[in-house]
């Protein structure tokens, strides 16, 4: 009927140009041609397009089906996206759908034959691409520096997730293999946990999943040895005296506890004595000790988490006090505050005790005893002239007394 109708038209204009047309048969033949190419055009099949998903699942695509209804052979199917006027995305010879991982509007029309023969376009179908979800990596705890011995967990948090269930998966550079939950706890941490972690989220019920995360980069130091300073470090009898404890990473969690030392001499060691109000450690990184009346050792640590994670004790530090209940001193020959590389020094202990030990603290190290830097007769250590340092000398007696202390500077001979 349309090509009827067509022909009608042409023959319409070949009589009209040759004069050999009526008014009348003009147009009689132009209604009779609009009847028909009217009824043509409204017979034109018109092309159904249908999409099973119209959001795009991360990484996914979904799946567009085209058809002409009613159904007969020998379609082409036309596909486009944008414009109806743009160029076809793809065709094909049979109604096989397409899948597409692009957003955007898109429509479909059939054609055959030659001239090709085109159905109306179908209706538009917008697909939407899903934004993704983003995986993040945390830490918890969140302190910026981690610790061996310490216990941590990592968190493969989804951004925006809702109430979708997810699935999880890692990746790390460490030696570490991380379960596929979205928590992954290490207890104890060591250095071969250190690298760099990656999570990334896949949803149960459609299988899309999120990019991988930011890399997080978990760096496991070895123990921390926080650092003792008193002050002052030389005071009259029963003053007062300051401790202050500092650790890498102030202001994560750490609470503080302070320990006073004693000698016990029959073994050699010093004891180690918590003092008042720290048991459960204290906010503060400093502690008030009052009205000292003898010379006394210090020692720090400090501890977070839960369990309690300890650092190691700090190095001692001694506040050399002008004991004048005391029976123990100590008497330097020859006695000058300072002496050559060449001088032969002893230092001798005198009081009520029959046990005695000599010792020394250099800046910056461990107390001593005589016998790793002398020779220990008796109540007297001679010092080995090859072995002179600038230090704080000082005697402890069997009963815990500690003498008064004396500082001796060496020079060297030029």
């Amino acid at each position: 009927m349309l090509l009827i109708a067509k022909r009608l038209m042409k023959l319409q204009l070949v009589f009209k140009y040759l004069g050999l047309l009526s008014n009348e048969l003009f147009i009689f033949i132009l209604v009779l041609n609009t009847l028909l190419y009217g009824h043509a055009e409204a017979n034109r099949p018109k092309a159904e397009l249908r999409a099973y998903y119209k959001d795009i699942p991360v990484g996914s695509s979904v799946t567009l089906t085209c058809s002409v209804n009613p159904s007969s052979s020998g379609w082409k199917y036309f596909w486009y996206r944008g414009e109806k006027t743009s160029e076809p995305l793809t065709s094909q010879l049979s109604a096989a759908p397409i899948r597409v991982s692009e957003e955007g509007v898109y429509w479909c029309r059939g054609g055959r034959g030659e001239p090709v023969y085109y159905t109306e376009y179908s209706d538009p179908i917008t697909i939407n691409k899903n934004v993704p979800n983003k995986a993040v990596v945390t830490l918890q705890p969140n302190w910026s520096e981690i610790y061996r011995g310490e216990t941590i967990t990592l968190r493969c948090e989804i951004k925006d997730g809702g109430d979708t269930e997810w699935e999880y998966e890692w990746k790390t550079s460490s030696s570490e293999i991380p379960s596929n939950q979205n928590e992954h706890s290490i207890s104890p941490v060591s250095a071969s946990h250190s690298g760099v972690y990656r999570c990334k989220g896949r949803e149960k019920s459609e299988k899309s999943s999120t990019d991988w995360s930011d890399p997080f980069k978990l760096t496991v130091s070895d123990k921390p040895r926080p650092v003792l300073t008193v002050s002052p470090s030389w005071l009259s009898a029963g003053a007062s005296v300051t401790l202050n404890c500092s650790v890498k990473d102030q202001s994560a969690g750490w609470r503080f506890l302070w320990f006073r030392i004693a000698p016990e001499l029959s073994q050699n060691i010093y004891n180690v004595v918590l003092l008042p109000g720290s048991t459960n450690g204290t906010q503060r990184d400093s502690y008030i000790v009052h009205g000292q009346t003898h010379t006394a050792g210090y020692l720090c640590k400090a501890g977070r988490g839960d369990p309690v994670y300890y650092t190691e004790f700090s190095r001692a530090q001694f506040v050399w006090s002008a004991d004048v209940h005391s029976s123990a001193s100590l008497t330097v020959s020859p006695d000058i505050a300072q002496h050559f590389t060449s001088d032969s020094v002893s230092l001798s202990c005198e009081g009520n005790s029959t046990e005695w030990r000599v010792k020394r603290l250099v800046e910056g190290h461990f107390a001593s005893d005589c016998s790793y830097w002398g020779t220990m007769t008796g109540s007297t250590c001679k010092l080995n002239t090859y072995l002179l340092s600038d230090a704080v000398y000082w005697c402890e007696s069997g009963s815990g007394e500690f003498s008064n202390a004396v500082n001796i500077t060496i020079q060297s001979m030029v």
